[in-house]
C-alpha cells in the first residue's frame, strides 16, 4: 500500500480515536456531544472520498432528526423537512454568490483564449537577466493568469505543459520547478479577484468589497517572497537554477528595425528618429518608422497621463465651508456605494443565522430605529452654527472659488524620480527590448488592463462585486474574440463547465447550512464555545491556535471543506477577544493557500503529476512544494506582525 494511503488511513483513525476517547459513553451523551461526534463523522467521510456537499447535507438532517426527536418525536420529520428548504432558500437568495459563476465564466474564457504560452515567452525574455529567469517568469506567469482565471487546476496543468519541460531541459532542479508551478498556480485563489473570499465573506458575513481591498497587498507579498526565494536559491545554488545563456537571449528582429539598428542606433529613440531624417529613409516606410516610435513612447505616455491625472487630483480647489455643511448632513442620510455594499454584506451573516434558528424579534429594531431619531437633532444643531459663519465669510470664499491648490514639494520631487527613472529606461531601451515590450503588449498587458479594471471597479465603489465580475465575464469574452479564438465551441466548454463550478459551489453552501444549523441545534457551537473560554485564551494565544487548527486541517481536507465547515466555528468567538473578521479572514486566506500544498490530498501536486514526464515523480514534487509551505507561514507571520500589510487599504478607501 502507498504512503499517501497509509498517511490518510492514520489521520482517519487518530480522529476516530481521539472523538471515543474524548467523548463519554454513548448512553450518557448530551446533543452537545452528539454534535461534536457529527462533526468528526464528517471528516472521516471526506477523507474517505464522499463528495463534501451531499456529506454534509445527510450528516446535517440526521442529526438535525435527533435533535428535534429528542424533543418531540412526532414533529420531527417536519421540523428536519423544514430546516432543509428554509436552509436551501437562504442560501440560493444570497446576493452576492451570483458573482461566483460570473468569475468562474470569465476564467474559463481567458483559459482557453491561449494566452499563457504568450505570456509565458515574453515574462522569460523580459527576466532574462534575473538569476533563475525561467523560475522566476513562471511564478509571474502563475500569478498573473491564475488572478485572472481563479481556477487552480487549469493553471497548473497548462504551466505543467509549458514551464516545467523548459525547466528540466534548462538543467533546472525538479523539486524548485515543481515547487514553483504548484506555488504560484495557487496565488489565484488569494489575490482578487478570487472565488475564495467571496466564499468567506458569505460565510462570515464580512464585506467582499473589503476582503478585496485586504487581500490585494498580501497576495503581492507572498508573490514577492517565492521570487525572492528563487532568486537566492539561484544565486547560491546555481546548479539548481542554471542562468539562461547569452544564445537563448537574443530576439530576434524584423527587417525594419534590423536596419534601422545597423544604420542608426541600436537604442530605440535615437534610430527612429536618426531614420526620420531627409533620404536616408528612403529605403524604410515612414508610416512603420511613426509606428514604432509611438509603441516606444507608450510608457512616456501613460506615466505623463497617470502624473497630470494625479496632479489634477492633488490640486483640485477645496469645498467651500457651505458645501461641506451641505455634504456633511446629506452624509448622515445617504450611503457611499462602498458603504452600501458593506451594508448589503453585512445581513449576510450566515454562522450567526445557522447558530440561531428562530428569527429575531422584530421588538429589537424598534431601540435602534428611535436611538437614530433621537441622535438626528443634535446634528441639525451642530450644523446652523456652521451654515451661520458660512454666510458671514462668503465674499472671501467667492473671491477663492475656483483657484487649484499649490501642489506638494513631494510631488514634484516624485516627479524628478519619475522623470529621471523615465531618462534612464530610454537611454538603455534597445531595440531587442523593444520587441519583448511589444509581447507584453500583446499577453501581459491585456489581462493586467481587465484586472485592475475589475478590481477598480470594486474597490473605489464604482460597482458591486457582481457587477464587477459581469464587466470581467464581458473582457474575457472580447479578449477571446481579440485574439480569434470565441467560437461555439469555446462558448459551449465555458458555459457547461461554469454551470458545473457553480452548482457544486451552490450545493456546498446548502449542504454547509444544514449541517451548521443542525451543529448549534445540538449545542455542538455552545459547547466549542464554552471549552474555549473556560482556557482564558489572550487574543494572541487564540489566533495562534486558531491558524494551527488551520493549518493542520489543511493537510487532510480542501479549502472549500475548511471555509464551510468550521469558519462558523471560529467566527462566533471573534467578538469574544476583540478580532476584526476582516483580519482574521486575510490570515485565514493566506493559510489556507497550504491546503493545496500539504499532502495527501495536495490537489496542486496531482494536477502537475497529470501532466509531468515519467521520471518526475509524486514525492519530488512534495519535496519541492515544502519550502514554498514555509514561505506561506513566514508570510502569515509578517501579516500578523504588521497587519496594516492587509488593513491600510480597506483603512483608506473605507474610513
Amino acid at each position: 500500500m502507498k504512503k499517501e494511503i497509509w498517511f490518510g488511513l492514520s489521520i482517519m483513525a487518530l480522529v476516530v480515536v481521539t472523538a471515543f476517547v474524548l467523548l463519554p459513553p454513548f448512553g450518557e451523551m448530551s446533543n452537545g456531544h452528539l454534535g461534536l461526534l457529527m462533526l468528526a463523522l464528517v471528516v472521516v467521510a471526506i477523507m474517505l472520498g464522499f463528495p463534501t456537499a451531499f456529506t454534509l447535507m445527510g450528516m446535517g438532517m440526521i442529526f438535525a432528526w435527533i435533535a428535534y426527536r429528542s424533543q418531540n418525536p412526532s414533529l420531527a420529520v417536519d421540523q428536519t423537512l423544514d430546516l432543509m428548504v428554509q436552509r436551501t432558500f437562504s442560501v440560493m437568495s444570497n446576493d452576492v454568490l451570483i458573482s461566483i459563476p460570473l468569475f468562474v465564466f470569465m476564467g474559463y474564457l481567458i483559459e482557453r483564449a491561449n494566452l499563457i504560452e504568450k505570456l509565458f515567452k515574453s515574462m522569460h525574455l523580459a527576466t532574462a537577466r534575473v538569476p533563475g529567469s525561467l523560475a522566476v517568469a513562471t511564478i509571474i506567469t502563475c500569478a498573473i493568469f491564475a488572478t485572472a482565471t481563479g481556477i487552480v487546476g487549469a493553471v497548473v496543468t497548462l504551466m505543467g505543459l509549458l514551464a516545467l519541460p523548459a525547466m528540466l531541459r534548462a538543467g533546472y532542479s525538479v523539486q524548485l520547478s515543481a515547487g514553483a508551478i504548484t506555488a504560484g498556480g495557487c496565488l489565484g485563489i488569494l489575490i482578487p479577484p478570487s472565488v475564495m473570499l467571496i466564499v468567506y465573506g458569505a460565510t462570515a458575513g464580512v464585506s467582499v468589497v473589503k476582503l478585496y481591498a485586504g487581500a490585494f497587498f498580501p497576495g503581492i507579498m507572498l508573490a514577492t517572497l517565492y521570487i525572492v526565494y528563487v532568486v537566492i536559491i539561484a544565486k547560491l545554488k546555481p546548479h539548481l537554477a542554471p542562468p539562461m545563456s547569452a544564445e537563448d537571449r537574443i530576439v530576434p528582429l524584423p527587417a525594419v528595425t534590423q536596419e534601422i539598428s545597423n544604420t542608426f542606433s541600436d537604442k530605440v529613440l535615437p534610430g527612429l528618429l536618426g531614420a526620420l531624417k531627409g533620404k536616408r529613409n528612403a529605403a524604410t516606410p515612414t508610416a512603420e518608422i511613426l509606428k514604432q516610435l509611438g509603441i516606444a513612447l507608450l510608457p512616456l505616455i501613460a506615466v505623463s497621463l497617470l502624473s497630470g491625472v494625479i496632479f489634477f487630483k492633488i490640486t483640485q480647489p477645496l469645498p467651500s465651508e457651505v458645501a461641506e455643511g451641505v455634504v456633511a448632513m446629506g452624509g448622515a442620510i445617504e450611503d457611499t456605494p462602498q458603504e452600501a455594499e458593506s451594508s448589503n454584506l453585512s445581513g449576510l451573516q450566515e454562522p450567526q443565522a445557522m447558530g440561531d434558528l428562530k428569527s429575531p424579534p422584530g421588538s429589537s429594531d424598534a431601540p435602534q430605529a428611535l436611538g437614530g431619531a433621537v441622535e438626528a437633532a443634535p446634528v441639525v444643531a451642530a450644523v446652523a452654527p456652521t451654515t451661520a459663519s458660512a454666510e458671514e465669510t462668503k465674499p472671501a470664499e467667492v473671491a477663492n472659488e475656483g483657484e487649484r491648490e499649490p501642489a506638494p514639494t513631494g510631488f514634484w520631487i516624485a516627479m524628478g524620480v519619475v522623470a529621471f527613472a523615465m531618462f534612464v529606461f530610454y537611454a538603455y531601451f534597445s531595440f531587442a527590448r523593444l520587441e519583448i515590450f511589444k509581447m507584453l503588449l500583446g499577453s501581459f498587458f491585456p489581462l493586467a488592463i481587465m484586472i485592475l479594471a475589475v478590481l477598480g471597479t470594486i474597490v473605489f465603489g464604482l460597482a458591486t462585486p457582481t457587477e464587477a465580475a459581469a464587466i470581467g465575464s464581458m473582457g474575457g469574452l472580447l479578449l477571446a474574440a481579440a485574439y480569434r479564438r470565441l467560437n461555439f465551441q469555446v462558448m459551449k466548454e465555458s458555459v457547461f463547465l461554469t454551470a458545473k463550478t457553480s452548482a457544486m459551489v451552490c450545493w456546498l453552501f446548502v449542504g454547509s447550512s444544514i449541517f451548521s444549523a443542525a451543529f448549534a441545534l445540538l449545542g455542538g457551537q455552545e459547547l466549542i464555545n464554552t471549552w474555549v473560554l473556560s482556557l482564558n485564551m489572550t487574543p494572541v494565544q487564540f489566533m495562534i491556535l486558531a491558524q494551527v487548527v488551520i493549518f493542520l486541517l489543511g493537510w487532510p481536507l480542501e479549502w472549500t471543506e475548511i471555509i464551510v465547515i468550521f469558519m462558523p466555528i471560529f467566527i462566533p468567538l471573534l467578538p469574544h477577544f476583540g478580532i476584526d473578521p476582516l483580519f482574521f479572514g486575510l490570515l485565514v486566506a493566506l493559510n489556507l493557500q497550504t491546503a493545496f500544498l500539504s499532502p495527501p490530498v495536495a490537489m496542486a501536486a496531482f494536477y502537475l503529476k497529470g501532466v509531468s514526464p515519467p521520471q518526475v515523480t509524486l514525492n519530488q514534487i512534495f519535496a519541492g512544494m515544502m519550502p514554498f509551505m514555509a514561505i506561506q507561514v513566514f508570510a502569515i507571520v509578517l501579516l500578523y506582525m504588521f497587519p496594516a500589510i492587509g488593513l491600510w487599504l480597506p483603512e483608506v478607501l473605507y474610513k
